[in-house]
């Protein structure tokens, strides 16, 4: 990231009027369902409120009329979001009898991105984006500056105050959408200011030369400033997997950048190997991340999988080798962003989140295998290096195969092929069964006494799991805790084809709890255990499996009188509550383990569905778990100390 230079003023001189508005139904639906249109009605699609309006500026960027977008929290928590774009039609619409603006923000499906000549591509395909902020918004104002003037209107629940009207003149030219989403739809209405961070930032590396900022007006940094952030990049993907692979170590100076056009699509690619053992690969459409992949991620396996092996097997340095290479092989420590633009995108489903056009896939291939050929004959030595990279992971793979199969072959041949730890439930529907991940036999013992035996599952874990961070794929095979966690959750390990894909039609649980102790260690097992599930299990995180027990770190009593407390703030206010004011009488118990706590204790307060409390774990961002992870459990100590000191809550609560 770098700060922003002297940029374009992001004006142009495009046709943009209301008749590029094109109109395709009404909006009463959203307020009715809004999770059909955004998602869900959590954090989550609180902040998809946001994507959408940024969005739109966004596409005017791509339009090329835009290159600077700012974002505002404001102190209740309304968004302000502003850029230097066209500013929204606001003259009559010839079908609606009412300005374009109305129409934009009040009528569902109406947008200049129906019309082609307006956006050539556009992130917001479904036009639904803003008119859905307006609609689950109780406030929103929009202010657009255009031909000279200022025009506002403003909003409740969807439905205008009254027409556009101009308040005065300006210079400038854009649009500026304030909102205030409705506290009566959403859960919470507290907005994260990392969450919108990594969005923006996400957006700069897709973007080049566009500059965006966040500010929070909720908060101040050391200095008494209103927290604040911006991005701005002017290498693009180049920029991002540097980002990405920050915290790794990497085998070529440069990352390999692919950019060009094939049957009319714009097709960016950059891409990076490590020495550690992961495959992240992180695809985009139209700035919209594709988690589930779709034809433009299978076009670049397919490309780099012919193009690598091709090589190879030229070079001569596969000739030793005794057994076939797989795909796997040749993504094994790949860190790679795809990045192509589609007019017309067909997703599959309303989350967007796998792309189907077909012709992409041989538009990226194409690309893919033309340049990079060209890569590997002008970098010999970086193509040795991959090459070697490839055979390494084709040996491990090789042992990892075997593991892999006694570990299966075990299940087989064992009856249930269950663990011995394993205290199973009675139910054998996984949609009410849940399993404790517990760390130490104590604890677990504790848990298994505790247990409603009909629906809980308990699993004992001996110590800190392997980190898979820095381990080779036959050694996390051989792991005895690591092969119990796949044993006892009933699902396959993989196959040759697809060494981490997972078959989830015969897992026995839908709730995977882990539960460790209020410590440092607990907190550095539950990290363990959570990178192997983004590594290996990531599937059970996207369908909402994995949750984290939340037990208490204090019991508070004064005679007969006792409390459970969950965080410092709990634990000082029941204390000023019990002693009143006087620090006499006030026993205070500090868990730092499960096995503080008795069989009931810990029914009650951490298993107890009634009154327990779980968190569950959600990927909010592809891209910035996989950074975090490997900076957590890499070999990289200065940027993982600075994470904790930045994010550590209460720095000596082990002291």
């Amino acid at each position: 990231m770098n700060e922003l230079k002297n940029g374009q003023n992001g004006n142009g001189n495009g046709s943009y009027t209301a008749e590029n508005i094109h109109v395709l139904e009404g909006l009463e639906a959203v307020r009715k369902r809004p999770a059909m249109y955004i998602g869900d009605i959590s954090e989550r699609g609180l902040h998809h409120l946001v994507y959408e309006v940024v969005d739109n500026s966004i596409d005017e960027a791509l339009a090329g009329y835009c290159n600077r977008i700012e974002v505002t929290i404001h102190e209740d928590n309304s968004i302000s979001v502003i850029d230097n774009g066209r500013g929204i039609p606001i003259d009559i619409h010839e079908k609606e009898q009412r300005s374009a603006l109305e129409v934009v923000m009040t009528v569902l499906h109406a947008g200049g991105k129906f019309e082609k000549d307006a956006y050539k591509v556009s992130g917001g395909l479904h036009g639904v984006g803003v008119s859905c902020v307006n609609a689950l918004s109780s406030h929103l104002t929009a202010e657009v500056y255009r031909d000279g003037k200022v025009y506002i209107q403003e909003y409740e629940c969807g439905k205008p105050l009254y027409p556009v009207k101009s308040i005065g003149e300006t210079d400038k030219k854009g649009t500026k959408i304030i909102f205030t989403p409705d506290g009566t739809i959403f859960n919470t209405i507290v907005y994260s200011f990392e969450i919108l961070c990594a969005r923006l930032r996400e957006l700069a590396f897709l973007n080049r030369h566009i500059y965006l900022s966040i500010i929070d007006l909720r908060e101040k940094d050391d200095k008494g400033n209103f927290v604040f952030n911006e991005f701005y990049s002017e290498g693009g993907l180049k920029d991002f997997i540097d980002y990405l692979d920050s915290n790794r170590e990497r085998l070529m100076p440069e990352p390999i950048y692919i950019e060009g056009e094939k049957n009319n699509i714009p097709v960016e690619i950059s891409m990076q190997y490590n020495t550690s053992f992961s495959e992240n690969l992180h695809s985009y459409v139209n700035n919209i991340n594709t988690h589930e992949g779709g034809t433009h991620l299978a076009g670049f396996r397919r490309g780099l999988t012919r193009t690598l092996k091709s090589y190879a097997e030229k070079s001569g340095m596969l000739a030793k080798l005794k057994f076939d290479i797989s795909g796997d092989d040749f993504r094994e420590g790949l860190t790679a962003i795809i990045s192509v633009k589609v007019m017309e995108p067909q997703f599959e489903g309303q989350t967007k989140t796998k792309l189907g056009n077909t012709e992409v896939m041989g538009a990226v291939d194409q690309l893919v295998s033309e340049l990079l050929t060209n890569y590997l004959e002008e970098h010999p030595k970086e193509a040795r290096t991959i090459v070697n990279k490839v055979i390494l992971a084709a040996t491990a793979r090789h042992a990892a195969r075997k593991a892999r199969e006694m570990v299966q072959r075990k299940g087989m041949l064992t009856g249930s092929g269950l663990p011995g730890k394993l205290a199973d439930c009675s139910d054998r529907d996984p949609a009410v069964c849940e399993i404790y991940l517990v760390e130490g036999d104590s604890a677990g013992g504790t848990a298994k006494q505790g247990r409603d035996r009909k629906f809980q599952a308990i699993l004992p874990l001996r110590g800190k799991i392997l980190n898979v961070e820095k381990a080779m794929q036959h050694k996390i095979f051989d792991s005895e805790e690591i092969k119990n966690i796949f044993t006892a959750l009933g699902v396959s390990i993989g196959t040759e084809e697809d060494s981490k894909a997972l078959n989830l039609d015969k897992l026995r649980y839908h709730k995977i709890v882990i539960m460790t102790d209020a410590d440092v260690d607990g907190s550095h097992i539950a990290t363990l255990i959570l990178t192997f599930f983004f590594r290996y299990m990531k599937e059970l995180i996207e369908n909402g499996y994995v949750y984290i027990a939340t037990p208490p770190l204090y019991l508070i009593k004064k005679g007969q009188d006792g409390r459970y407390c969950w965080t410092e703030e709990e634990r000082l206010a029941i204390v000023k509550e019990l002693s009143n004011g006087k620090d006499t009488g006030v026993h205070i118990q500090r868990y730092k383990g499960l096995g503080e706590m008795n069989a009931e204790q810990l029914w009650s307060t951490t298993m107890n569905p009634e009154f327990r409390t779980l968190r569950q774990v959600t990927i909010e961002s592809g891209t910035e778990a996989d950074r975090i992870f490997s900076m957590l459990m890499g070999d990289e100590v200065p940027p993982r100390r600075e994470f904790i000191e930045k994010n550590a809550k209460y720095a000596n609560i082990d002291a």
